[in-house]
């Protein structure tokens, strides 16, 4: 139990700085321009990442990287941006709140892991924490903007099990470069098509990408894929009802606003669902038996950058 919570820790840092980029985006990022946002915010921190590892994809993890890029960034970014253009935030953080259950049920087809009663009762009760915490009464809702968000929360969820099945022997930064890399790369043409000329950007905006870039993508996400790693897909999804709650306390903190019992109810109710789907521990027998893979070492799936490149 020790292990798992110590591996769900360094996961949380994830959803957590996810839900404080809602606010860097809403107050310092340039609005309208989707692609560009996206493609700022991957290909720097993969670059960045990439550097460091000093690894290049080799054989199969070409167009494994280009898969997962597509459907955990490129893609993945495109049809959260559509959501949020069409539907309230409320709505469209709920629809993501079902992930979890998504991604126990992708480990079952895909890594033949079963989910748990209790990650299922888990899920179950986060997800109504996040709609109290959310769903303050009935508004209108476009049917477009519930299938983007359901689409972006099915192909991410498909992304993290096919990463973890495939992340055997590679390094979990290296894993996330290439992913942010590709998926960066995926969304350049389109902005250049979509949005022409990229967005003019003063100080604060730079300042603003800069820590999406470092901190709630690069960080965010090397912790996500070790999570991953170390813990079954269910638990992972389980942590990642953070994001919501992280978004919320911080929009109260910021507005100086004062949550409703009802929220403060659904806040413990997501806690209480997180706890409970992480409490039963077992092992993880997709992680591979020799350890965790450091980055720049291990097998040989991928060749070493050349000094200087």
């Amino acid at each position: 139990m020790e292990a798992t919570l110590r591996w769900a820790l360094v996961t949380a840092v994830a959803p957590v700085a996810w839900g404080s980029n809602y606010f860097v985006t809403h107050e310092y990022l340039p609005a309208g321009h989707p692609f560009y946002g996206g493609l700022l915010r991957a290909l720097p921190a993969g670059l960045v990442l990439l550097a460091v590892c000093r690894r290049l994809p080799a054989g199969v993890w070409w167009w494994r990287s280009l898969v997962l890029g597509v459907l955990n960034v490129g893609a993945f970014f495109v049809l959260i941006y559509v959501a949020a253009t069409l539907l309230p935030t409320s709505v469209a953080a709920t629809v993501m709140a079902t992930s979890p259950v998504v991604m126990m049920a992708f480990a079952w087809l895909v890594l033949a892991q079963p989910p748990r009663a209790a990650q299922l009762a888990g899920a179950g009760i986060g997800l109504g924490g996040v709609a109290l915490l959310l769903l303050t009464g009935l508004t209108a809702v476009d049917v477009r903007g519930v299938l983007a968000s359901a689409g972006a929360m099915v192909m991410s969820s498909l992304g993290y099990v096919l990463a973890k099945k495939w992340s055997t022997g590679v390094d979990v930064l290296s894993l996330t470069s290439w992913q942010l890399v590709a998926g960066g790369l995926a969304l350049l043409p389109v902005a250049v098509l979509v949005e022409g000329a990229p967005p003019a950007l003063d100080g604060p905006a730079v300042l603003g990408f800069g820590y999406v870039a470092v901190v709630a993508t690069a960080l965010a996400f090397a912790a996500w894929f070790t999570g991953l790693r170390h813990l079954d897909a269910g638990t992972v999804g389980l942590v990642g009802l953070l994001n919501p709650v992280t978004g919320v306390l911080l929009g109260t903190v910021v507005a100086a606003e004062v949550l409703s019992a009802r929220q403060w109810a659904g806040l413990l109710l997501v806690l209480g669902g997180i706890v409970l789907g992480s409490w039963v521990t077992r092992p993880d027998r997709t992680r591979p038996a020799s350890g965790r893979p450091r980055c720049g070492r291990g097998p040989r799936p991928a060749r070493t950058l050349a000094p200087g490149r």
